[in-house]
């Protein structure tokens, strides 16, 4: 298990330009796609539980994650979080999860668990030392939709996740992020993760 301590930030693509000539982000950010699989019960049970479970394939490998109810704040987000390699539709939680009772409950719920909504976006990363921290920078640039229906919302949004070092350094980097050469960049600390715009968008496709 893993506590994330990530701020997520939103952008517009008229900014976009502006963001990527920072010269913090320099470096060659190789790109990855990813495709993920958000799933819950009919029910909504996880969503009720502010719980999200993933399928994500990236590359050639196959990840399932888990995350469980956190906190968060003008975009700052703190859960705890658990990710390993797994055969698509697998979702073997007992394997996954060393919280037994937790393992248990979701290992009880999966025979009701179906896919809703899915991501599918483009990610450059950096990893940056900044204000005696190490942080990486996320940059996802792609789509949020429900299968199979017309529902689908652009995706935009800069991730800086925390891997060691003070907490606050995610706002000063943010804030070293919007001065940029060619003028400021407006970043939003936005507080809906993609499950939830996912959740939302499928929660409209049913109506």
């Amino acid at each position: 298990m893993a506590q994330e301590t990530e701020l997520k930030l939103s952008l517009s693509a008229h900014d976009l330009p502006r963001l990527l000539s920072h010269p913090l982000l320099a470096a060659p950010a190789a790109p990855q796609r990813l495709f993920n699989t958000y799933f819950d019960t009919p029910g909504l049970t996880l969503k009720s539980r502010r719980m999200a479970v993933r399928e994500r394939l990236a590359g050639h490998q196959w990840l399932l994650t888990v995350k469980t109810a956190g906190s968060s704040t003008g975009g700052l987000s703190r859960r705890q979080e658990w990710e390993g390699p797994t055969t698509p539709g697998a979702l073997d939680f007992a394997a996954l999860v060393d919280d037994a009772d937790l393992a248990q409950e979701l290992m009880a719920l999966r025979p009701q668990l179906k896919p809703l909504f899915a991501t599918d976006f483009e990610r450059q990363r950096w990893l940056l030392t900044h204000a005696g921290a190490r942080i990486e920078v996320a940059l996802d640039q792609g789509r949020v939709h429900v299968p199979d229906t017309p529902f689908t919302e652009a995706l935009l949004e800069l991730e800086l996740e925390l891997l060691d070092g003070p907490e606050a350094a995610l706002m000063a980097l943010a804030e070293a992020l919007r001065q940029t050469p060619q003028g400021p960049v407006a970043l939003t600390p936005s507080d809906a993760s993609k499950a939830q715009r996912g959740l939302a968008l499928w929660q409209c496709a049913q109506a």
